[in-house]
């Protein structure tokens, strides 16, 4: 059905389609760049024995880091389903 679908394709929305992929790719990269920023702050967070109630920040940091990280591969993983079907016009 794919190969269909792209013979159908001209060149320039071939093109599109090529980098509307490799946009959904820099931004699931920009997803985990941002949760491994959470995920470093948080750990620096967990480091610090002066201040207790600063753990707590910690523990916000690793959860947003996680919280991130599955909102991108949710994210990337549905963009990529609609780019194989043919389906981008409804994104």
């Amino acid at each position: 059905m794919e190969n269909d679908f792209e013979q159908e394709l001209i060149v320039r929305d071939y093109l599109a389609r090529q980098r509307t992929s490799l946009a959904n790719e820099r931004t699931l990269l920009a997803y985990i760049r941002t949760s491994l920023y959470f995920l470093v702050s948080g750990t620096a967070l967990f480091e610090v024995r002066n201040l207790s109630h600063i753990s707590d920040l910690g523990y916000l940091a690793f959860g947003l880091s996680f919280a991130f990280l599955s909102v991108g591969i949710v994210n990337f993983s549905k963009i990529k389903i609609k780019l194989k079907k043919g389906h981008y016009l409804k994104m």
